[in-house]
């Protein structure tokens, strides 16, 4: 969309980060929790804004969204598991490959079509 935060027009960053008065806005208990006073809020505003992900936590990402899996950890899948009814662990690729003996018995059907 943006940027900057401070771009987008209908962001409250421009109050909590940088300090521009808006009369629509009623600080939030957790914003007022960030400092003593406006000195202190608005670069630790600004800070929860700079961090950049990691590559590794960029790349688990894009893989749970290729696989269309969840994201988190073993409690947060079984939880998910649990609200649709489906299993949602990572499996490999392409189909289940075949024992030994189902693929002698297919040859031997074949065998036997013929």
């Amino acid at each position: 969309m943006v940027n900057d935060p401070a771009h987008y027009r209908w962001s409250s960053y421009r109050a909590n980060g940088m300090g521009q008065a808006d009369t629509l806005l009623t600080p939030h208990p957790v914003y007022a929790g960030l400092g003593h006073d406006d000195a202190g809020r608005l670069p630790a505003y600004r800070a929860l804004f700079r961090p950049e992900l990691e590559s590794e936590a960029i790349g688990d990402i894009r893989m749970a969204l290729d696989q269309v899996q969840p994201l988190g950890d073993s409690r947060f899948i079984d939880s998910i598991e649990r609200v649709t009814g489906q299993r949602r662990e990572p499996r490999p690729r392409g189909r289940p490959r075949k024992g030994k003996g189902e693929a002698d018995g297919l040859q031997e059907q074949l065998w036997l079509d013929i």
